[in-house]
């Protein structure tokens, strides 16, 4: 399968990763079931639910107070749209060559941050935000995540480079209305390099957080927090 995409593979061995990109039409997709823990019903909404703009989510990313000393925000790069092959995963077939390569959702409401952390030459952390009618975000999700961590390991040609990717399920915090979690590890050039990726929806919101293990884990509640602030 060669497609284009929006090239951002890994965090700290190739590059900066974003949550896999997924088509808004999701009223086909069927949502994960085994990659997500579900309480509530996703498709209930109401006035408070309604989708924020991109700029109303700006205003609720983490910044550099947040997160603390040692943080340092990276400016957004622009996007570069690179041939890529994705070969031993079918199941990527289905939901598009995006979704291997990492590139970012494709809801029209969104906004990002990334991250170093001076601490560690190679930590970096990323949070996304969506917002979208809560069964989209929900089908495409989950839809997503389904594909992904069915596909144990595969690989993806991006250029003249070769990136094999092994992907884990987790067991994600119990967080908001439906949560996913994974464990990515890129290998490329000899050196390997593991990115967590967790995922809370919350209403009409949803929450991304990439990067270092040990970072994730340590921002997601405050990053939570602060997205679905007075909601």
């Amino acid at each position: 399968m060669r497609v284009r995409v929006a090239t951002a593979l890994g965090l700290t061995a190739v590059t900066v990763l974003a949550l896999p990109a997924c088509s808004t039409n999701t009223s086909k997709a069927k949502p994960a079931s085994t990659s997500s823990a579900r309480s509530g019903n996703p498709t209930t909404t109401g006035q408070s639910d309604a989708p924020l703009s991109s700029a109303a989510m700006e205003r609720r990313l983490l910044d550099e107070s947040d997160l603390g000393t040692g943080y340092t925000r990276k400016p957004e790069r622009p996007s570069r749209h690179d041939d890529v092959t994705v070969l031993g995963c079918p199941a990527l077939n289905d939901v598009g060559g995006d979704a291997a390569a990492g590139g970012s959702l494709h809801f029209p409401r969104q906004a990002k941050a990334t991250f170093t952390y001076t601490d560690s030459s190679n930590s970096e952390v990323s949070e996304e935000l969506y917002s979208d009618a809560a069964g989209k975000l929900s089908d495409g999700t989950g839809r997503i995540f389904e594909a992904m961590t069915g596909c144990r390991k595969y690989q993806v040609l991006s250029g003249s480079t070769a990136i094999d990717i092994a992907t884990q399920k987790t067991t994600a915090p119990r967080l908001g209305n439906e949560q996913w979690s994974q464990l990515m590890t890129f290998s490329a050039g000899g050196r390997d390099s593991v990115v967590k990726q967790t995922a809370i929806r919350e209403g009409s919101m949803l929450l991304i957080v990439s990067g270092s293990p040990a970072l994730v884990d340590r921002h997601l509640d405050k990053a939570l927090a602060k997205a679905t602030a007075n909601r």
